[in-house]
């Protein structure tokens, strides 16, 4: 009666897990309806028979062979990093954004572009004598005592008022503070009066700049003429600043200075040019700007160009200013400041020079693949010239915007901020000292104006090429010259020094452009990795995505495994509760035939639960166990 009592219970506990085996099979069968799998051997196994990949089954394949197996799985794995490696290279080309160049050259009707030309003379000197007066007076003397050079001086004018008697005074107290002397080697020395004669290349000439902390500047220069230019020059911006209506005493006297004009065989008029003023290259007058309509060229040559005669003689020239004869010429673009000093060059009398033009335009790729600008608006430095942006201009407005804050005070040659005011050392004492201070920081770019300023992405440029010949010749400048003394009421005292003639015209009719397009592309680049992965597994794209796969498949397993693992480690403590003294008494009073099925129980609690097929050879038995009792 016992025995039978024990056995119920264990007949239910075979039917329970026999339930739960069948319910563990629904599961794996479900799983599998999504190509689930069991272990990572089981993943990697099926991936490498079915893969496209070259190479892949023979880990399968030679898997009862552990030689081949380590070396096929060895130079799997080092073609997998071959070909990465490759991967690496091709990705950092491509985000290095490399571009290639295109030239192109094109035939069309080319707009002719703007041309600049000075007179090299910065005033009519009777004009301003009495503002440079002073100037000259000392001038005159530190040439006489550094070169026992006596230059000769125009009368004076002594009649002045009393305002100019008083700024002659301040102008000769700030000559004084900053004279011109002869420097050895690195320090500036004051020479005696008498001093004995000194071996001339062991001497430079220079001044020297202080601020009110006496901290001093010492400009020197190798060539006399440089440095006695340089010093009155620095003066003589300093007179221009204190004269109100300095930039009035130009007198822009185009028939005065232009004898004929010609484009195409078409004489010009007022309509054609604008006039502005430099400080040093004096009047200059623009032809073919946006002020009108714009020229253009339909033939290349010397006719379909611009042809001009322009006086250099030089009459009522400023002496220590205008130490070049002749005529400053400069080829620009439309909308864009010319720059004489950068970009110009002179024109000798009694010369026709005949320049020829090929025009060039250059197109940048912006963003990524260059630093260029598009219109100059996203560089932090203001536009102070009223035209479109260019390097140059960016650059000239760095260095006086930072002359304003630097130096309180603008430079006399560059356009003027908005509230301030052009330098002058009876208001900005230390101005000079300042302003050669900066200069040398804009020229090492300590001021990083060279760093700010970008290059456009579109600018057009011109190459030059010149020719030379004189003009007129020998038996015709008698009637050259009479009839354009007759036309313009000028007499000329100098014929060979008296004119020059300019021809400005396009050498031929196609012009080049330069342009930029990008060098690798994504579809290059999607190219490029095709390739090295053909190269290496000889696979396309669906193989790609078999790896692909393979990844996706490798994080479900890991994630199941994991979740599995976490959810048998809370199940553990219930399933094998704890036995109290009261269940250890009835476990040992069972008969030692039914402690194994306990045993085994526990057991399959623990670990795996066993099949229900495992458990058949031992129902017979039991039954045959039940019937001999």
């Amino acid at each position: 009666g016992s025995v039978k009592a024990g056995k119920m219970p264990e007949g239910e506990k075979m039917r329970q897990y026999k339930q739960e085996e069948e319910q563990q099979q629904k599961e794996e069968e479900r799983e599998g309806l999504i190509e689930f799998y069991s272990s990572y051997q089981e993943l990697f196994q099926f991936f490498c028979s079915n893969t496209t990949i070259h190479g892949a089954i023979r880990l399968v394949c030679s898997k009862k062979n552990k030689m081949k197996t380590a070396f096929w799985s060895v130079l799997f794995f080092l073609t997998f990093g071959l070909m990465y490696w490759q991967f690496g290279i091709l990705y950092r080309e491509y985000f290095s954004y490399p571009v290639n160049l295109n030239l192109n050259l094109n035939s069309d009707r080319l707009t002719f572009p703007a041309v600049t030309l000075c007179t090299l003379n910065p005033y009519r000197y009777s004009a301003i004598r009495k503002q440079l007066d002073k100037l000259d007076e000392i001038t005159h003397q530190t040439l006489l005592d550094l070169y026992d050079y006596n230059m000769s001086l125009p009368q004076r004018d002594w009649s002045t008022s009393s305002s100019q008697r008083r700024s002659s005074r301040s102008l000769l107290h700030h000559i004084q503070r900053h004279p011109l002397r002869r420097q050895k080697r690195d320090n500036l020395v004051n020479l005696p009066e008498n001093s004995p004669s000194v071996d001339k290349n062991d001497w430079k000439i220079g001044f020297v700049l202080c601020n009110e902390n006496n901290d001093c500047f010492h400009q020197a220069y190798s060539s006399g003429v440089d440095a006695v230019r340089e010093w009155y020059s620095f003066h003589y911006i300093n007179i221009l600043a204190q004269v109100p209506d300095a930039k009035a005493l130009d007198e822009s006297d185009f028939e005065n200075f232009i004898y004929a004009c010609r484009f195409n065989e078409a004489t010009c008029d007022k309509a054609n040019y604008t006039h502005f003023h430099h400080p040093l290259y004096g009047n200059c007058y623009t032809f073919n700007d946006n002020s009108s309509s714009v020229w253009t060229s339909s033939m290349p040559g010397i006719n379909n160009g611009l042809s001009l005669v322009v006086r250099t003689e030089q009459n009522d020239f400023i002496p220590l200013l205008s130490t070049v004869t002749g005529a400053r010429v400069m080829v620009h673009d439309q909308n864009e400041p010319a720059f004489m000093d950068d970009g110009g060059f002179n024109v000798r009398p009694g010369i026709e020079t005949s320049i020829s033009m090929r025009k060039e335009m250059t197109e940048r790729l912006g963003g990524s693949y260059s630093d260029c600008t598009e219109d100059g608006s996203d560089v932090p430095v203001q536009n102070l010239y009223s035209s479109r942006y260019t390097e140059q201009v960016c650059i000239r407005s760095c260095f006086q915007l930072n002359m304003v804050e630097r130096c309180g005070c603008a430079y006399y040659f560059y356009p003027l901020p908005s509230r301030a005011e052009y330098c002058d050392y009876t208001k900005h004492k230390a101005w000079g000292y300042c302003y050669y201070k900066l200069l040398a920081e804009f020229k090492a770019d300590v001021l990083g104006c060279f760093h700010k300023c970008r290059k456009p992405c579109k600018m057009t440029e011109y190459q030059l090429s010149a020719g030379y010949s004189h003009w007129p010749s020998a038996v015709s400048e008698d009637w050259v010259f009479y009839m354009l003394s007759q036309q313009n009421k000028y007499n000329i005292t100098s014929k060979r020094n008296g004119v020059a003639k300019v021809n400005i015209f396009f050498k031929e009719w196609n012009y080049k452009t330069n342009g930029e397009s990008p060098a690798f592309t994504v579809v290059t680049l999607l190219s490029q990795l095709g390739n090295q992965w053909s190269l290496w597994f000889g696979s396309s794209v669906l193989s790609v995505m078999e790896l692909a796969e393979l990844v996706l498949d490798f994080i479900a397993i890991t994630f199941i495994l994991g979740f599995r693992w976490f959810r048998s480690r809370q199940k553990l403590p219930a399933a094998v509760p704890p036995l109290n003294s009261q269940d250890n008494a009835a476990f040992q009073d069972e008969a030692p035939a039914l402690r194994a099925p306990h045993r085994f129980t526990v057991e399959a609690v623990v670990t795996t639960l066993p099949s229900y097929n495992s458990l058949e050879p031992r129902g017979p038995s039991r039954d045959g166990e039940e019937g001999h009792e």
